[in-house]
């Protein structure tokens, strides 16, 4: 092997291990909401959701405005399997997703892809 094959694989697994830090392991911002109605919580769409983690209170329904502000394929859409919605984010709109948890605990949320994660902590 020359300079240019170890190149080359060095550049490969440094752009790996990038792209799984910031898919999975990259810390993000969380939003605890006190409400005595209904939360609302803007999460901004942009290479991951920001804030990721949203602390809201069990029984109290939650209004998420979903801001996309770019426009990858992965990005395109957001599911709540615990709640059975799948829901359409067009880009550069904000789409709104209404969910109670009415247990404690936590309800994870990804992008159709399941790439992108956050997660609801109903408390």
């Amino acid at each position: 092997m020359n300079a240019a094959d170890w190149l080359v694989i060095v550049g490969g697994v440094a752009v790996v291990v990038w792209v799984n830090w910031y898919f999975f392991l990259a810390q993000r911002s969380t939003a605890t909401v006190q409400s005595s109605d209904t939360a609302e919580v803007t999460i901004t769409v942009k290479g991951g959701y920001d804030p990721a983690v949203i602390r809201v209170r069990a029984g109290q329904r939650v209004r998420l405005i979903f801001d996309r502000q770019e426009t990858s394929s992965c990005s395109e859409e957001v599911v709540f399997p615990d709640f059975g919605v799948k829901k359409f984010l067009p880009a550069f709109q904000k789409t709104t997703v209404e969910v109670t948890p009415t247990n404690p605990g936590k309800y994870g949320f990804t992008c159709g892809m399941s790439m992108l994660h956050g997660s609801l902590i109903a408390e």
